[in-house]
């Protein structure tokens, strides 16, 4: 999935092999207009004047070929680049197949799987770590996944041949007032045109349609409590693009039962306003001059940090950078993704410090596509996680405390 792929190299105006004839054809077409001598109907050109021309001649060609030279350079640089970068990963797979995973519950805490697991994890072991990394302490078994697969695909094709905007607003109010969760089944049809569009592979008649769309239909049936929210989709999509159908469900399913995924996707505004008055205290800990920024500017947490958490930044962030960012949650836990996100606002800080409300959270909702997974997690380390000498898990459960306790 995190593919390594040379960025193309600009036209070069001289070049070898098959590019030689485009270089001549400049040369000549450049040598006709400079060197060549005035038709006989005109005055002939001055010395000076023929002078100069051949002087802007041979600055030309100067010109072409320290082009070429320095483009050549690059596309040797960036190559020794990704020969490094695949060898890397090809030794960091070998790793883990063969020391961390055979031995993982002794391994998975030590410093050399903590050190690669930063690193990002092989995109050929990713769904072997995650899975064992996500566990699976709701023992959902694969009869159970397809117990409520059939179920789901039952509600699902009772659904086909009805127009799907007009399902989804019915759904959508009946499941406002929290009565059938199991009704929210038919906003998934519609949400999942949004989920990753560029991949081309979600959407209807893609090679995953079917399988993410069974998957969040089957999670529905296993939850009705919760239902669907938007953003589910992102979630299940990553993991369907690293795990087998039934393993991604397993892992959705578990992952979602987690607390914070739990206390946001059910809207559960008591532990909501606890998590952002956390992740507030960390940012202007760590970023003070720009926390002040976005409170002049009213751009509040819940604007884009609930996107970033509902889709562990996989809508906002580039597919391979959001995956890097997956590695270390499914590592650390909920408190990094709230890491991550100061991250994110360190790394882009003099950007965002020259925003306004609108271009701010404009900005922050689709973060830029050329977004280095390296800069982002050098930054990510200058992030503390503590408040005088307070943790994380410190600070969570004093706001939540205070949430619960707050005059109503």
């Amino acid at each position: 999935m995190e593919t390594s792929r040379m960025p193309e190299s600009p036209p070069s105006i001289i070049s070898t092999g098959s590019n030689s004839k485009h270089y001549e054809d400049i040369v000549a077409s450049s040598s006709a207009l400079i060197l060549h001598s005035r038709p006989s109907n005109l005055p002939a050109k001055p010395p000076d004047e023929d002078q100069k021309h051949r002087q802007e001649y041979q600055q030309m060609v100067e010109a072409a070929r320290k082009k070429e030279v320095k483009e050549a350079k690059l596309r040797k640089k960036q190559l020794q680049r990704q020969l490094k970068m695949e060898g890397q990963l090809a030794n960091a797979a070998y790793v883990w197949n063969n020391e961390i995973l055979p031995k993982w519950d002794t391994m998975r805490s030590s410093r050399k799987a903590c050190d690669l697991w930063w690193q990002g994890i092989p995109p050929s072991v990713r769904g072997k770590v995650w899975k064992l990394a996500i566990g699976n302490d709701l023992n959902v078994t694969n009869q159970l996944y397809n117990i409520c697969l059939t179920r789901a695909q039952e509600r699902l094709r009772a659904t086909d041949s009805v127009d799907v905007v007009e399902v989804a607003a019915a759904a959508a109010a009946r499941t406002g007032d929290g009565a059938d969760k199991e009704a929210s089944m038919e906003l998934i049809q519609l949400d999942i045109a949004r989920t990753f569009p560029h991949l081309c592979i979600f959407q209807c008649g893609g090679p995953y349609y079917d399988m993410l769309h069974c998957l969040l239909g089957a999670y529905v049936c296993y939850r009705p409590d919760v239902g669907y929210v938007q953003g589910m989709s992102f979630i299940a999509a990553v993991l369907i693009l690293n795990l087998e159908a039934a393993d991604a469900f397993i892992c959705f399913a578990n992952l979602l039962n987690r607390p914070c995924h739990m206390a946001f996707f059910c809207l559960n505004q008591t532990l909501m306003n606890a998590y952002y008055a956390a992740y507030n205290d960390f940012f202007r800990e760590n970023l003070p001059r720009l926390h002040t920024h976005f409170v002049e500017s009213s751009l509040s947490a819940d604007l884009y940090l609930l996107d970033w958490l509902y889709t562990v930044f996989a809508k906002a962030m580039p597919l391979d950078v959001a995956c890097r960012v997956w590695d270390v949650f499914l590592r650390d836990g909920e408190e990094f993704l709230f890491r991550a996100a100061l991250g994110v606002l360190h790394l882009h800080q003099e950007t965002l410090l020259k925003l306004d409300f609108i271009h701010g959270a404009q900005f922050l909702t689709k973060l830029p596509d050329d977004l280095a997974a390296d800069l982002l997690f050098r930054s990510i380390e200058s992030i503390h996680m503590t408040v005088g000498k307070q943790r994380f898990g410190e600070v969570l459960a004093h706001h939540v405390d205070k949430c619960w306790h707050k005059p109503r």
